[in-house]
Order: structure tokens, then C-alpha cells, then sequence
């Protein structure tokens, strides 16, 4: 009878083994790989997004841009070439979200520091108040790297035009007055041919855990 047991008890340990081993190669084959979506303007809710681009399906990017950062430097789309980023709308004055978003921008900046192929772009929806100066009074009270994340202001019309039909990012403020906007929590992650392959709440953790996960998972592809 004993021996019987122990007989069963060694053919339970090589079948819970063999088990593990077979669970494990399944679950391997079926997590297969799954690449980031590329987001096009009708994949967007409309109200972020410019009427007359609502209907694009395909070849949405970020369009060509011209701004001044917090050091006074022209910051474009060659700043960012051959690179992946992260972009958001903000204002140095704002007292509600803002400083929970540029908390996590800096945890992003801090989590990817030696990380040449990541950056990060801020945009001041409040270029009128959001001056050189006043970037850079916020850039150093936040501990911006200035080689790694521009804060950046300039042409309202070009900040306007950027958030709403490249970034899809950005309200109207829709009271008539020209170019007026109110900015939202969405972080957008951008990678190396200027499309979008992800928003996030910028005011909530577990969406930045997200993030940083997606731009490993953006840093794969070829």
C-alpha cells in the first residue's frame, strides 16, 4: 500500500511539472506581440478634435511647427526628429490639473534620464502670460531638463492649430473669441514618424504607469 502512494506521489510531482512547463509555452505563444495603435482623427472624440479633419481615417501626423522654449531656443519638428515623445497643453498660472500633470511629466523625465531616444514637449495654452521668462521660472521651480523636456510657447493660432488637428488634444473654448482653448488632462505619446500611439490621463499614476510601459513597447518596433 505504501508503496503504491509513493509510486502516485512521484507521478504527481513529474505531472505538476509537465503541467507548468505545457501552461507556460501556451501562454508564451499566445502573448504574442501587439504594436501600439496609431490613432487618426475620427478615432478621437470630436470635441478635441478641428471640424474639418473629424473625417481622417489615415496618414494623420503632427504637422511642421516653429515655437520658443524656456531657454529662448527655437524648438521644431527637427528638434525632435528620430525621436519618440511625449507632448501635453498646459499653462504656468493654471492651480487645478496642471500641477498634477507636470508632477508626472517630471516622473516621466526622472524614470527615462538616460534615455537619449525619449523626450518630452509641453505646449502653454496661455502664450500671452507664458513668456520666456516665465517658462523659465517654472522649468527651474519643476526641475526641468532643459536637454530632455521644452516647455514651449508662442503663436497662439500655431499652439490652437497643433492641439486640435495634430495632437487632438484640446477643447474649444467656443465663447467667439479666435483661438481660444482649454487645455486637458491628455498626455500624447508620439513616436518616430510623428503619429499618435497613445493618450493618457496625465493627472492619473496608473496611466503613467501605461505610458512608460507603451514606450518600451514603442522602442521595439522597427
Amino acid at each position: 500500500m505504501l508503496s503504491f502512494f509513493k509510486a502516485y506521489k512521484n507521478f504527481a510531482i513529474v505531472f505538476v511539472i509537465i503541467s507548468v512547463i505545457i501552461v507556460t509555452l501556451i501562454y508564451n505563444t499566445l502573448n504574442v506581440y501587439q504594436p501600439l495603435p496609431i490613432y487618426q482623427p475620427a478615432m478621437v472624440s470630436t470635441e478635441l478634435v478641428d471640424s474639418t479633419i473629424q473625417h481622417k481615417k489615415k496618414y494623420h501626423k503632427i504637422a511642421d511647427f516653429s515655437l520658443t522654449d524656456q531657454n529662448g531656443k527655437t524648438v521644431n519638428q527637427e528638434t525632435y526628429k528620430d525621436k519618440i515623445y511625449v507632448a501635453d497643453f498646459f499653462f504656468t498660472t493654471c492651480q487645478t490639473i496642471c500641477p498634477i500633470m507636470t508632477d508626472h511629466m517630471v516622473q516621466i523625465q526622472n524614470a527615462l534620464k538616460d534615455d537619449p531616444e525619449v523626450m518630452l514637449l509641453s505646449h502653454s495654452v496661455t502664450p500671452e502670460i507664458d513668456n520666456v521668462a516665465q517658462l523659465k521660472k517654472y522649468a527651474v521651480q519643476k526641475g526641468v531638463n532643459d536637454s530632455k523636456w521644452h516647455l514651449v510657447t508662442g503663436d497662439k493660432r500655431q499652439i490652437y492649430e497643433l492641439a486640435r488637428k495634430s495632437y487632438l488634444a484640446v477643447k474649444d473654448q467656443g465663447n467667439g473669441d479666435a483661438y481660444d482653448m482649454i487645455h486637458t488632462e491628455n498626455f500624447m505619446l508620439i513616436d518616430k514618424k510623428r503619429q499618435i500611439r497613445g493618450f493618457y490621463d496625465g493627472t492619473k499614476s496608473e496611466d503613467i504607469d501605461r505610458l512608460l510601459d507603451d514606450i518600451y513597447i514603442l522602442k521595439k518596433e522597427k
